[in-house]
C-alpha cells in the first residue's frame, strides 16, 4: 500500500450503476481507501446485472474490487449521523441520486462541508444538477442517444445504434475520476474541497469531436457511415478466406498509400482525389472493392503478416475469447488472475494504466454486501453497541 500513488485518500462510494462506482474503482485501484455503502436491503443493482457464478454477480466483482463494503439507510436519522462522522474523516463522497435527495435528508453540501470542509462531493447524475431535464431519472443510454453517438451509429439505411455496454456510463467514470484528482489538486492551493458536477451527458459528447463546431460553422451534420469514416478511406471492416474479419484504418496518407500498393492497386494513389482523407472517403466504394478483394482472397494469418511487413494499420475484429489469448494484451498483462474467497481465481482487466514508479493493484475483488460494516464503524470509533443499536433501528 505504501507504494500506491493514491495511499491515504478516503473516498466514501454512495453510487449505483455504474459512472459513479467506476470513478471510485479507479481511485481504489491506485491505492485509495474506497468504502462502499449500499443501503442494508437494496444493494447495488450491479450485483445483480449480468452472467453469475454460484449465486454471485460477476460484473460485482470487477466494479466493487479494491472497496470495502457496508451498508447503511440514510434516510434515517442514524444514518445520516453516521454518514457525517464518515464524511469527516474522507477526503472524497461520490454520489448519483436524483438532485435534491441528498438535501432531502439533510446532507447537502452545506452539511457535508460543515462536517469536512476539505470535502470533496462528486455528485454524478445523467443530465446534471440544474436545468430543465435535471430531475428526471436517466442511465448511460439516454446519453447515447441525447449527444448524438447513437445519430453517428450504424449503416446508413439502419435505425440509430446504441452500444451493447455501458459506454456513456463509462466515458462518465473515466471523467469523474479526472474531475475528482483536479479537484483535490485545486484542494492543495486552496485548502478546501468543492462540488464536482459530472452530467452524464456531457462527456460522451465531449469524445464525438468536433461536431458542434462543424455545424456551427458549417451548418454540416455527419451522417451514418457504418464502419466507413467520413473522413479518410479506406477505413472498414473486411472478411478474409477463413471467415475471419479484420479492421483496416488509414488515417495517415502515408498508410494509404501503403494499403494501395500492398493490394495491388498503387495506380489509385495518383489519382487527384486521394491526395486527401476527405477525397478518399468520397471514392470509399472503389477503394474497399480494391481492399476487401484482395482480403477476401487470403486467410486472416496471411493478410495480418503481410500488412505488417508494409507497416500497415491492421487488427484482426476479436471477442473475448481472441482477446485473453491475444498476446500483445498478454505482454501488457491487460488482463489479471485475482483469488477471490468466494470464488477462486477471477480473470479481469487489470487497472487502466501504468505507472512506472508507483503502479497501482488490484488487492481484491468485490466484496459481499455489507461484509466490513462493523469493522468500519468500529475504527470509526463507534462501540459494539452503538453499532447493536444502529442495526436495531434499521440504520444498518
Amino acid at each position: 500500500m505504501s507504494r500506491l500513488p493514491l495511499a491515504g485518500l478516503r473516498v466514501l462510494d454512495l453510487a449505483t450503476l455504474f459512472a459513479g462506482p467506476l470513478a471510485a474503482t479507479l481511485l481504489g485501484d491506485f491505492g485509495a481507501e474506497v468504502v462502499k455503502v449500499e443501503h442494508p436491503t437494496r444493494p447495488d443493482p450491479s450485483r445483480g446485472h449480468g452472467p453469475a457464478k454460484d449465486g454471485v454477480g460477476l460484473w460485482w466483482k470487477v466494479l466493487g474490487r479494491n472497496k470495502r463494503t457496508m451498508t447503511l439507510d440514510l434516510s434515517t436519522p442514524g444514518g445520516r449521523a453516521t454518514l457525517l462522522r464518515l464524511a469527516a474523516s474522507a477526503d472524497v463522497v461520490v454520489e448519483n441520486f436524483r438532485p435534491g435527495t441528498l438535501e432531502k435528508w439533510d446532507l447537502g453540501w452545506p452539511e457535508l462541508s460543515a462536517a469536512n470542509p476539505r470535502l470533496v462531493l462528486a455528485r454524478v447524475t445523467a443530465f446534471g444538477q440544474f436545468g430543465p431535464s435535471s430531475h428526471r431519472p436517466g442511465f448511460g443510454t439516454l446519453a447515447e442517444a441525447m449527444s448524438g453517438f447513437a445519430a453517428l451509429t450504424g449503416e446508413p439505411d439502419a435505425p440509430p445504434t446504441l452500444p451493447p455496454f455501458g459506454l456513456a456510463d463509462s466515458i462518465a467514470g473515466l471523467a469523474t475520476a479526472y474531475a475528482v484528482m483536479t479537484a483535490l489538486a485545486a484542494r492543495e492551493h486552496t485548502g478546501a474541497g468543492q462540488v464536482v458536477d459530472m452530467a452524464i451527458i456531457e462527456p460522451i459528447l465531449a469524445v464525438l469531436g468536433p461536431h458542434p463546431t462543424w455545424y456551427d460553422q458549417l451548418g454540416y451534420v455527419q451522417e451514418r457511415t457504418g464502419n466507413r469514416s467520413a473522413n479518410n478511406a479506406p477505413r472498414n471492416t473486411y472478411r478474409t478466406a477463413d471467415g475471419c474479419w479484420v479492421a483496416v484504418s488509414t488515417s495517415a496518407q502515408s498508410v494509404a498509400e501503403r494499403v494501395m500498393g500492398l493490394v495491388g492497386r498503387p495506380e489509385l494513389i495518383d489519382e487527384p482525389w486521394f491526395a486527401t482523407g476527405a477525397g478518399r472517403a468520397a471514392h470509399a466504394d472503389v477503394l474497399d472493392a480494391a481492399v476487401g478483394g484482395w482480403i477476401a482472397a487470403r486467410t486472416r494469418t496471411d493478410v495480418l503478416a503481410a500488412f505488417e511487413k508494409a507497416e500497415a494499420a491492421i487488427a484482426p475484429v476479436q471477442d473475448v475469447r481472441d482477446v485473453l489469448a491475444d498476446p500483445q494484451y498478454t505482454a501488457l498483462h491487460t488482463v489479471t488472475t485475482v483469488d477471490d474467497p468466494e470464488l477462486g481465481p477471477l480473470r479481469m482487466q487489470n487497472v487502466l494504466f501504468r505507472l512506472s514508479e508507483t503502479p497501482g493493484a488490484i488487492r481484491w475483488a468485490g466484496r459481499p454486501h455489507g461484509a466490513d460494516t462493523d469493522a468500519v464503524l468500529t475504527e470509526l470509533g463507534l462501540a459494539p453497541a452503538e453499532i447493536a443499536a444502529l442495526r436495531e433501528a434499521g440504520a444498518l
